[in-house]
């Protein structure tokens, strides 16, 4: 096939794929996990039983879909941050304030509450998700030791262990600026201790 006709093939199935993927997430928002049913998401996205079936199983498979999209571009974000920083301390704060900021946003976004959380919280994924956020983390705080900017008590492992339960209350605050205060506390956690 030509590759205009194989990109075009592609883009339709991305497309059937994220609204599988939003119908689903909205009719769980609105009825409950438990209420929607594969009919009811096939016909709100407007294809076919037989099509939905040849892209999920289930409805706990797309809810960790729409999860892992959420991930990769949470990730995305991290790594954009980290990429427009001038030098490694700015990149340092610019990736713990993207990080804290997603944390404060997920909270206030809960698409179904506990029920999807639960769902998308369990699998091997979710380890995945987290060891990629703290390698990213980590290997910003190596960049910033090697550059003289961060206390040497702790390994940069340690540090980005700290950094992201620290900054995991960010979801808990009431405000962007409650989340920015949080940073700050956090970033001069990382300094070298006086004295």
């Amino acid at each position: 096939m030509p590759k205009l006709w194989n990109e075009t093939i592609d883009a339709h199935r991305r497309e059937v794929r994220d609204a599988i993927l939003d119908t689903t997430a909205s009719l769980v928002a609105e009825h409950g996990l438990r209420a929607v049913t594969m009919s009811q998401i096939a016909e709100r996205t407007g294809i076919g039983r037989a099509t939905l079936y040849k892209y999920f199983p289930d409805v706990e498979a797309i809810l960790i879909a729409w999860h892992d999209r959420h991930v990769a571009a949470h990730l995305e974000q991290l790594a954009a941050a980290r990429d427009h920083a001038a030098d490694p301390r700015a990149r340092l704060e610019a990736v713990l304030d993207t990080y804290a900021l997603i944390a404060h946003e997920r909270a206030r976004r809960q698409y179904g509450g506990t029920e999807i959380s639960a769902v998308v919280h369990r699998d091997q994924h979710v380890a995945r998700a987290q060891r990629q956020v703290h390698e990213l983390l980590r290997d910003v705080l190596a960049e910033t030791a090697r550059d003289g900017h961060l206390r040497t008590d702790a390994t940069p492992d340690e540090l980005a262990t700290y950094c992201l339960h620290a900054l995991g209350a960010a979801g808990s605050l009431p405000t962007k600026a409650a989340v920015r205060r949080l940073v700050a506390i956090t970033l001069a956690g990382l300094r070298e201790p006086v004295g």
